[in-house]
């Protein structure tokens, strides 16, 4: 059974950085393409960045340039690195695993950004 287990969200002053991490386990984790997502109350869910299981990473234009995606295959651990955090950077961010049909998410982590 899969499970993704994200770590990482705190408070932060704008300016700051934080690093997320996705622990994986249950699936064939390096045949997955990974994303983070991010949700804010009454908001849909966004999505902030990818990676495939080939490493080809992409960026949503709001973090393009201030946030890293990357993965360690060996460790089945999936990270996004945050610069230069923004107050409307807040929210909970998502983890997910997704191949084909199957699609799989964690229970999230809070990032709130303020002074």
């Amino acid at each position: 059974q899969a499970q993704l287990v994200e770590s990482g969200g705190d408070l932060v002053q704008p300016g700051g950085s934080l690093l997320l991490s996705c622990v994986v386990s249950g699936i064939n984790f390096r045949i997955y393409a990974f994303n983070w997502y991010r949700q804010t109350p009454g908001d849909q869910r966004e999505l902030v960045s990818s990676i495939t299981s080939a490493g080809r990473t992409s960026y949503s234009d709001s973090v393009q340039g201030r946030f890293t995606i990357s993965r360690d295959d060996a460790e089945n651990m999936v990270y996004l690195q945050m610069d230069n955090l923004k107050p409307e950077d807040t929210a909970v961010y998502y983890c997910n695993a997704r191949l084909l049909q199957f699609d799989y998410w964690g229970q999230g982590t809070q990032v709130t950004v303020s002074s």
